[in-house]
């Protein structure tokens, strides 16, 4: 009878090193889903920032206007007849 419920109690334990322990344990189920949650975060992120991206491709190819917009903003370019001026705050190149 001793042999019996040593022999219940050692699978017991066994059986439970599995589950917190071993390869498929709830501390590895955990872990698995924070890296599954930040994923997902950083999919968000990166699809926000390829909507955006898409939508300015659109923009560039539909009209004039965000391509004017790039070429004053980036190259500084000015139309006919507009006189260009470039500020410089002196505080900042000390």
């Amino acid at each position: 009878m001793k042999l019996l419920a040593f022999t219940l109690i050692t699978m017991l334990a066994m059986l439970q090193y599995d589950l917190w322990v071993g390869e498929g344990s709830l501390a590895s189920a955990w872990q698995l889903e924070r890296a599954i949650e930040t994923q997902q975060q950083e999919n968000a992120r990166l699809q926000t920032r390829n909507d955006t991206l898409a939508a300015e491709v659109q923009d560039l190819k539909g009209g004039l206007a965000a391509i004017e917009e790039r070429a004053r903003s980036e190259l500084g370019m000015a139309k006919e007849q507009e006189t260009f001026i470039q500020v410089i705050d002196d505080s900042k190149i000390k």
